[in-house]
């Protein structure tokens, strides 16, 4: 089921509207505007034209971007909103209050007004995926690159001075306003969080499409569409986004800038040739993520392996699908997304692939999606699948803490939002699902946090094996690799714990998180066990500490959880994590460094760390009532005394301090 968003005539029916929006705009301050919007965002220059009605009750006005007022009696919901100089006209077709405006993407020329909306308690909703650039814009210019530019990304053209956001408006849910539904459809190109609202206007259905196209075959301009210098990255999303929104079936598409024009189709069709044909000439060869598709393995088991990690789709007899992994569209797509996500945000997420295991392979229902390991690129769609088709998620024991509190940890690619576990797993469980039997085992090298999982289907015995190795590529003089990434937890003998999980299963048939599944051949890992062994040798002989694990591990003594959340005036508790490398016990003492004016009780904790064991202390940690909301994110640390040796501020945290009102 869709989440859906409702603005009634009433005002808005969702948590924090009253907070941020008040009760709207009365037709007195539509004609004269307000003192402070004034002050705020003086307007030195006004659009020549006149509103423009397009259908009974959908009028334009061309600003600085087409300014869309969508009636109801007598209110308004505007679709972006230009230099505000709207509300001066809106009394001309009866319009006494407007209950909203929503934006298409962030560009200055779509919401520079905006803070005389936001004087006037006109509630502002934006994409979820760039709210930054409109509440914290200021922030985003204290810390936006321009010297060494090679991220050449045109979010130049946010806004310079912070606006009030009343709600985000995220994708794939349903906004309702009186009689009126909008899906909330994302189309990254033209920015990265773009968004299309597509529902029913008078009669016909109409897509509010931003600066995705500007007229039938034609974009507003290219350079938006380059993310990465030297890339048609930007190119490629843009396919992508038209293609998806050609299937919506439009019949009517408004853009930001051009005519609102019917037959979208060929229009958009037109559009995308020639993208792929200038995509073509200028970069031959390019993989265009719209043309990602998946294969089948087995007749059950169906691969997709040019998404950003690969995921597997096993569809039992019944159509029913169990996943293994599932991630962003494409490496574009999830490297597009993840440079482009907030430092306290999400990257974004676009469905991919289902349509073409429905269309060719059968899939009914997406049952089950289990991750190989906790990494966000290999779990991004898991909140999809949950929300949008009622997928369980089942894990490896160790995992179900990570997905559930991310927050928790400082480790390599975690998903920046909470996952519900419906089931984990322990070391050596089995388990069956439809007509298939798999046995789930810990698999850490990669990640602590990573299992592998063992099937026979359709006569192959099937490992996955997530990240734990991979086919080489190049002049590698062996056929298998593998990957370590110190912040991902590892220890002295991870990787060989798995190499010897898997020998153990012996499979005829790999299917690895990242490229195409392959023949196994006992002989290679064999040659990857080798050369693990002496990793390990490596490992101890240049790591000065003789418990080497400490010189692996980043993480063995954090305070968790490393992202806290905690109020001004109110109290929150913090736990300092300790794993012990030594085969005798470790005799902690720590106390936090906190902001001036923050207390911590108790001042100092002390514990008994176990050999090769865990232990954890917690303290209590109160914010001044009166925190400066400047400072909306703090760093804090933790002083450790390890064995009598003073070892310093070792462990680290932030603090997110949650403002009311």
């Amino acid at each position: 089921m869709k989440r859906q968003k409702t603005l009634k005539n009433s005002g808005v029916n969702r948590r924090d509207f009253f907070k941020s929006a008040g009760a709207g705009l009365i037709a007195s301050q539509l004609a004269t505007g307000a003192t402070a919007a004034a002050a705020q965002a003086p307007v030195r220059f006004t659009p020549r034209g006149a509103l423009t009605q397009i259908s009974p009750n959908l009028y334009l006005l061309r600003d600085t971007c087409n300014v869309y007022v969508l009636k109801n009696g007598d209110r308004a919901l505007l679709i972006d909103f230009g230099s505000g100089h709207v509300l001066k006209l809106l009394g001309q077709i009866g319009v006494t209050k407007v209950d909203g405006i929503l934006h298409t993407h962030h560009h200055r020329d779509q919401c520079q007004g905006d803070a005389r909306a936001g004087a006037q308690r006109i509630p502002i909703h934006v994409p979820a995926h760039e709210r930054h650039l409109f509440e914290d814009a200021e922030n985003f210019w204290r810390n936006r690159r321009v010297f060494h530019l090679y991220y050449v990304r045109n979010d130049f053209f946010t806004l310079t001075r912070n606006v009030p956001v009343a709600d985000a408006l995220r994708d794939y849910e349903t906004f309702r306003w009186g009689p009126y539904e909008f899906l909330i459809f994302p189309t990254p190109g033209h920015t990265l969080g773009s968004i299309s609202l597509v529902g029913m206007v008078d009669g016909k259905k109409t897509a509010f499409a931003g600066d995705l196209i500007h007229s039938p075959g034609k974009v507003v301009n290219l350079y938006e569409l380059q993310y990465q210098y030297g890339s048609p990255d930007g190119v490629d999303f843009a396919i992508f986004s038209l293609t998806k929104l050609r299937e919506l079936g439009p019949e009517m598409l408004c853009p930001s800038h051009g005519e609102p024009f019917t037959n979208p189709a060929t229009g958009i069709t037109d559009l995308i040739g020639k993208l792929k044909g200038w995509c073509e000439a200028y970069s031959p060869g390019t993989p265009l993520t719209i043309e990602n598709k998946p294969y089948a393995v087995t007749p059950h088991l169906i691969c997709a392996h040019q998404t950003t990690s690969t995921f597997y789709a096993l569809i039992s007899d019944s159509g029913k699908a169990l996943f293994v992994d599932y991630g962003s569209a494409s490496g574009s797509f999830f490297g597009g997304f993840n440079t482009a996500a907030a430092v306290t945000d999400r990257m974004r997420f676009v469905e991919h692939t289902i349509p073409e295991l429905k269309a060719r392979y059968g899939l009914k229902s997406i049952d089950v999606v289990l991750p190989s390991h906790m990494h966000d690129d290999h779990l991004n769609g898991f909140p999809y699948l949950v929300r949008h088709y009622g997928a369980k998620i089942w894990c490896y024991e160790n995992m179900v803490d990570v997905l559930e509190n991310p927050r928790g940890y400082n480790l390599g690619c975690i998903l920046a939002e909470p996952l519900d576990v419906a089931r984990s797993f322990r070391h050596g469980e089995s388990f069956k699902w439809e007509e298939f039997e798999f046995k789930v085992c810990h698999s850490p090298g990669h990640t602590e946090y990573q299992m592998a999982m063992f099937a026979d289907i359709d006569g192959a015995r099937v490992a996955f094996t997530g990240d734990a190795f991979f086919p080489t590529t190049g002049q590698a003089p062996y056929q298998l690799r593998h990957n370590l990434i110190f912040r991902n937890w590892v220890e002295n003998d991870s990787h060989l714990k798995s190499m010897r999980t898997i020998l153990e299963y012996q499979p005829t048939l790999v299917a690895p998180g990242h490229g195409k599944a392959f023949l196994s051949n006992k002989e290679d890992m064999e040659d990857l066990k080798r050369r693990l062994e002496n990793q390990q040798e490596y490992f101890r002989s240049v790591v000065a500490d003789p418990d080497t694990d400490f010189g692996l591990n980043p993480s063995w003594a954090s305070l968790y959880p490393y992202q806290l959340e905690a109020r001004p005036g109110a109290s929150a508790a913090l736990d300092l994590r300790v794993r012990n490398y030594r085969s005798n016990p470790m005799q902690v003492e720590a106390a936090l460094v906190v902001p001036a004016g923050w207390k911590v009780a108790p001042e100092i904790v002390t514990l008994t760390v176990p050999p090769k064991g865990d232990a954890h202390a917690g303290f209590t940690l109160t914010i001044p009532e009166n925190w400066d909301r400047s400072q909306p994110r703090v760093a804090l640390a933790a002083d450790v005394v390890a064995d009598g040796q003073y070892l310093g501020e070792i462990a680290e945290g932030v603090v997110d301090v949650q403002f009311i009102g």
